[in-house]
């Protein structure tokens, strides 16, 4: 009788491995429930989705990667499609929920293929080509803009502005705040740095009273006695920066002193005095007349500069200071030490609502803004906040890339016909995989759709018949049920919004099809395995 092969145990027990078409099956499936969360946030008509975590905090948003950053998916096939959401985010800032959808998309018209044994590398060759295909024909038929004509630039962003606030819940308000964001974008230097955007939300009064700070702006921070003495109006003061904490440190109780009479103890405390009024005495006779801090200004330091009609606020945030140096015609770091300050435009307090506010302005130098949002619920502003991002982040990547597209689903409408026409050039399964991803393209106008109540059949089969006669810029006219030229109906975007969009949900789903196996390898127990080794944890998922 031969002998039987050994058992070879190979992982540790408990340790759940799958494998094979049913793994890849279950990936898509858990890819489809990821974008059934976010569906119906696409488009002007789409709706919000409220989410609370654990501490009872309610958010109400429908920007794709803030969802799903909070939905706190544990899938690892799953997380593929919350992280191509943060990518688009931090990328383009726009399309989060179009990339999201588009990833899905391909991964359930590919679904029946895989189940019919189709190799996963065959259909990622097809959609890699159908990709670079897609991607060479939406920079053949953006639209550039000149830059040299200021005038017409400035209509162009303000329109991608609007387009990118159109789905959002200040819609209503696009027009006022598609100029606020263009005014912000095109106050900053060649850099376009987003840091040097401030937004502060001040709860009260209607969404019209917001306006924009060409300067920085920042809340009243905690102050001692002494503050109201301050004067709040300089016109060109000298202003210094400081990350020095402006107040007794008491270092006897950080410190075992020991003194044997009481003159020591005496001199102990004078040299804490001498050091605080040496500190106040330099930043007074440098000539600063507006003093700001990132560490604390006590009680003392505050009716030190009362008394010689200085401003001084401490606890700024870090960001509010960095954007304060930008105003200052003289740039230079936040001290460490007490330096010559440098100078600066109007400073002065404002009340907004009932809160007051610091104001720096008038620099005609100055490199950065603030933008002071009005509204009711707190859930409400922070929304608000979250549109804002977007648009600027549109209007920045429109200034770099001043290409655009026609949006509301015209520009897939196009590339799927595009594509059509072109797996009808090839023989073999690649025809019928980029007809796939044709077919995958058309889930943005049909969601549009049918997120507006529309019959989404018979919009899509005029679109069908409008683009193979050359209408190349028709999509879904959201306002009369119908469709129409969306270029000349002026909603655009930047066409890298749409590249970004493609590139990512493609290799996405490539990614997605390339994982066979899926190793979870089981909790450690607290007592560990035998030998007095100790368990380190909870085990992580691996994907080969």
């Amino acid at each position: 009788m031969a002998p039987t092969n050994p058992q070879v145990i190979l992982l540790k027990e408990g340790t759940d491995s799958s494998q094979g078409v049913p793994q890849l099956v279950s990936n898509i499936n858990a890819c489809q429930v990821i974008a059934e969360a976010v569906r119906t946030t696409l488009g002007p008509r789409g709706m919000d989705k409220l989410m609370v975590d654990g501490r009872g905090k309610a958010t109400i948003s429908n920007d794709g990667a803030t969802i799903l950053k909070l939905l706190d998916v544990i899938h690892p096939a799953a997380k593929t499609l919350v992280d191509i959401a943060r990518s688009q985010d931090a990328e383009v800032g726009d399309g989060t929920t179009s990339v999201t959808l588009l990833a899905a998309e391909f991964l359930k018209q590919l679904k029946s293929y895989v189940e019919d044994g189709l190799h996963p590398q065959t259909i990622i060759r097809a959609f890699r080509t159908a990709t670079h295909l897609a991607v060479n024909k939406i920079k053949e038929i953006a639209v550039s803009v000149k830059k040299d004509d200021k005038q017409e630039q400035r209509q162009l962003l303000e329109k991608c502005a609007a387009t990118a606030l159109n789905s959002k819940l200040i819609a209503g308000q696009k027009e006022f705040f598609s100029k606020m964001v263009v005014d912000a974008v095109m106050s900053l230097d060649e850099l376009l740095s987003l840091k040097m955007i401030g937004i502060k939300k001040v709860q009260g009064g209607a969404l019209e009273e917001s306006h924009l700070i060409a300067g920085v702006a920042f809340k009243k921070t905690f102050s001692y006695a002494g503050f109201e003495m301050q004067p709040k109006r300089y016109d060109n003061p000298k202003i210094a920066l400081l990350n020095v904490e402006l107040e007794l440190k008491a270092e006897k109780d950080n410190a075992e002193v020991r003194v044997n009479c009481v003159e020591d103890y005496q001199a102990i405390v004078d040299a804490e005095w001498n050091i605080l009024y040496d500190k106040l005495d330099k930043i007074h006779k440098s000539g600063a007349k507006v003093v700001l801090s990132k560490l604390p200004i006590g009680d003392v330091a505050t009716q030190y500069f009362a008394d010689r009609d200085l401003f001084c606020a401490g606890r700024v945030q870090e960001e509010d200071l960095k954007r304060t140096m930008m105003v200052r015609r003289t740039r230079s770091n936040c001290v460490y030490t007490i330096r010559k300050p440098g100078f600066s435009a109007t400073a002065h307090t404002h009340n907004v609502c009932v809160c007051r506010y610091n104001f720096f302005k008038g620099c005609p130098k100055a490199k950065t803004c603030t933008i002071i949002l009005r509204g009711g619920a707190e859930q409400f502003t922070e929304e608000t906040e979250r549109s804002l991002h977007d648009a600027i982040m549109i209007v920045r990547r429109a200034i770099k890339n001043d290409s655009i597209v026609a949006g509301g689903g015209a520009i897939e409408m196009e590339l799927s016909k595009y594509l059509r026409d072109y797996s009808r050039t090839i023989p073999g399964k690649q025809q019928l995989l980029i007809g796939v991803y044709a077919k995958a393209l058309e889930i943005i106008p049909r969601q549009l759709c049918d997120n507006a109540g529309f019959d989404a059949t018979n919009i899509l089969n005029k679109l069908r018949a409008k683009h193979a006669q050359g209408g190349m810029w028709y999509g879904v006219d959201i306002n009369n049920e119908d469709i129409a030229d969306n270029f000349a109906a002026c909603v655009w975007e930047p066409s890298i919004v749409r590249i970004n969009a493609l590139t990512a949900a493609s290799e996405a789903a490539c990614l997605i099809l390339s994982v066979d196996e899926t190793i979870k390898n089981p909790r450690s127990s607290m007592d560990g395995p035998p030998g007095g080794g100790r368990g380190r944890g909870r085990g992580r998922p691996h994907a080969h």
